[in-house]
């Protein structure tokens, strides 16, 4: 039944979270996670009233295998035991054995807690969707979620278990018929489109870097899905240094009239930080303030296409203090239907913390919700320019995949 008393909106968090940690000089650092939570409260989003605080489980195994190979969990967790070793024989194993699946690299090194910290990733966004598809809310946020790159036997890009397509998969066993799901994140959602590169119960919406310069190096127009689903996986691979006007114009001249057409029972979104001017690792020159504007859209394409339905996933994003935790405190308040102004002011206290955690003076650190940025774009009615890379790169997408779906890569 739907709730219709307490709040509709819910948040996966535990500090345990933080366990989710490679190595002191590995990108992915839980830093950004604890310092979104932070700057979230802090900023007073997480109103119990207005947002449902979930504790993240630690997913079992047999979760698990409903997108990876029972193989693959049984080396995650070996390959946690063996991270401390100092044996000779075990060290080698980790480098012949481990590394075939992608443990024990540069991307995915092993460490004690690899597989329950992983585990309980996946496990929040699964506690997400059950939350959602139950009825209990409409809408729900695991920030630290959105580890889209997990293949189904194989770590790839700083990912071990692929939360995301676990918690839609969980969705079509409870008896969904359509699922949507959009990466916003600068690299391709590769693992999540492979999970159901098959199943036209479920569109994969990736736009993203092109892979001609950014890993995972796929996910091009020409791609859209298996045999026995043509035309459900999309990939617009925009060209780096895009910025928001072209994103922007990218995304709404692709998403919206795919989910329109398809009209999923909710709607998926990943959120990673990463195509921000200040990431280390990407190249897509957003704003804060433009990706913000995503996430409105995001909120508004739930609304207007999948009847409310909302789960919204974290992602990639590697500048721990200037980015990820503006824009996940933005996308909690959104999601609870709280949204935090542009132009506020980041308190002292938040500062301060930044200042203990990572020793930079609090006049250094960031002090706006806000890039100050102009997030206008020029909407795909103005017209086509074949000139423009970004133009070129939506209209190869629209011509490989709106006539499967009915519509006009040209008007629609």
């Amino acid at each position: 039944m739907e709730n219709t008393a307490g709040p509709r909106s819910a948040l996966v968090w535990d500090d345990a979270f933080l366990n989710y940690r490679f190595s002191d000089t590995h990108p992915m650092n839980p830093v950004r996670l604890k310092l979104t939570h932070r700057l979230a409260k802090t900023l007073g989003v997480l109103d119990r009233e207005k947002l449902l605080q979930v504790k993240p489980p630690v997913a079992t195994d047999a979760e698990l295998a409903t997108i990876h190979s029972i193989d693959y969990i049984a080396q995650v967790r070996a390959a946690s035991s063996d991270a401390n070793s100092t044996d000779p024989a075990t060290i080698a194993n980790i480098a012949s054995v481990y590394e075939a699946v992608g443990l024990g690299t540069e991307d995915c090194p092993v460490f004690a807690d690899l597989h329950e910290s992983s585990a309980r990733i996946a496990g929040g966004s699964l506690a997400a969707a059950k939350a959602i598809w139950s009825g209990q809310v409409d809408r729900a946020v695991n920030f630290a979620g959105g580890m889209h790159h997990a293949q189904r036997s194989m770590a790839s890009g700083f990912c071990i278990y692929n939360d995301a397509a676990l918690a839609v998969q969980h969705m079509l066993d409870q008896g969904a018929e359509r699922i949507a799901y959009v990466d916003l994140d600068a690299h391709h959602g590769d693992g999540v489109e492979q999970a159901f590169v098959n199943d036209p119960r479920v569109l994969t919406i990736s736009v993203h870097e092109t892979g001609l310069l950014l890993f995972p190096g796929t996910g091009f127009a020409k791609d859209i899905g298996g045999p026995q689903a043509e035309g459900y996986a999309v990939n617009v691979a925009v060209p780096a240094s895009v910025g928001d006007a072209g994103y922007l114009r990218a995304v709404h001249a692709v998403v919206p009239q795919l989910l329109r057409s398809f009209g999923p029972e909710v709607l998926v979104t990943q959120h990673g930080a990463d195509g921000h001017r200040h990431d280390p690792l990407a190249d897509l020159n957003l704003s804060v303030d433009g990706q913000r504007q995503l996430m409105i859209d995001a909120s508004d394409w739930a609304e207007d296409f999948a009847g409310g339905k909302w789960l919204a996933l974290g992602g990639g994003g590697y500048s721990p203090v200037k980015v990820v935790p503006r824009a996940w405190a933005h996308l909690i308040g959104i999601a609870a239907d709280t949204p935090i102004p542009l132009k506020t002011e980041i308190p002292m206290e938040w500062r301060e913390l930044v200042s203990q955690e990572l020793g930079l003076a609090t006049d250094d650190v960031v002090s706006s919700m806000s890039d100050d940025a102009d997030v206008w774009w020029r909407s795909w009615e103005v017209g086509y320019d074949p000139a423009d890379a970004t133009d070129q790169s939506i209209m190869a997408t629209r011509k490989a995949v709106f006539p499967m779906h009915g519509l006009d890569p040209w008007f629609d």
